[in-house]
């Protein structure tokens, strides 16, 4: 299966106060995915010094990264989504295929060819010789709950909360642990849409005095990893 999209994603920290605020207004115009509440696992991708993630924390017009994702802890030969995704001008482009997780990193060990075929693997393929020492470098994990709209399947709402993340273990099959990334009952909304963002959904962020940030999971742990280590390398 791949996946192609593009769509503007709009991120806003909340208070377990607001959080419960936005998720009432809510009932009445959306409803939980399939995958409910679950655990979101992702292994990010990135060179030696860093610099996928370097460069999307100075903000630039267009920016891109690597990831692996489940929905689940991984088992054995159980495929799991790649996806590259690009942002530019605020509108995010994503690539997705499903893979098996011990093939792609034997794919960046030089073992073996890309284990997929098509136009998006070969976007993939591209990427990773372009950045020619990519491998995996943050494990980063999240409780996430996500709803879609009743009248509209394209506009979706994402609640993630207990952040995690580490350098060590570096599998969708290990368990998700790690550093906590936001203070204690906080959580990161996150509002996706082809479209404008309904006038309730307005509403109610206004109401609430909810104000949108720049917030990236994966940059934010990168700048706590920097300031634990006094260095922009990895391990």
């Amino acid at each position: 299966m791949t996946v192609k999209f593009k769509r503007k994603e709009v991120k806003y920290l909340l208070t377990e106060e607001q959080r419960e605020a936005v998720e009432q207004a809510m009932a009445e115009y959306m409803k939980e995915d399939e995958f409910g509440e679950s655990i979101i696992r992702n292994v990010y991708f990135d060179t030696a010094t860093g610099l996928l993630c370097r460069r999307s924390l100075e903000k630039p017009l267009y920016k891109e990264k690597l990831r692996i994702r489940s929905y689940c802890r991984l088992a054995e030969n159980q495929n799991a989504f790649l996806e590259l995704k690009k942002k530019y001008k605020g509108i995010v482009y994503k690539r997705r295929i499903r893979i098996r997780e011990n093939e792609f990193y034997e794919y960046l060990d030089g073992k073996r060819p890309f284990p997929e075929e098509g136009q998006i693997a070969r976007e993939i393929d591209y990427f990773c010789r372009m950045y020619k020492t990519i491998q995996p470098r943050m494990y980063l994990c999240y409780d996430r709950c996500a709803y879609y709209g009743n009248d509209d399947p394209d506009f979706r709402v994402t609640f993630d909360r207990n952040i995690r993340w580490r350098t060590d273990r570096l599998s969708l099959s290990e368990e998700a642990d790690g550093e906590n990334l936001l203070d204690e009952g906080m959580s990161l909304l996150e509002i996706k849409a082809a479209e404008a963002m309904p006038l309730w959904m307005v509403r109610v962020l206004t109401e609430q005095r909810v104000q949108k940030v720049s917030f990236s999971k994966y940059g934010t742990a990168y700048t706590q990893l920097t300031e634990m280590r006094g260095t922009i390398q990895y391990a």
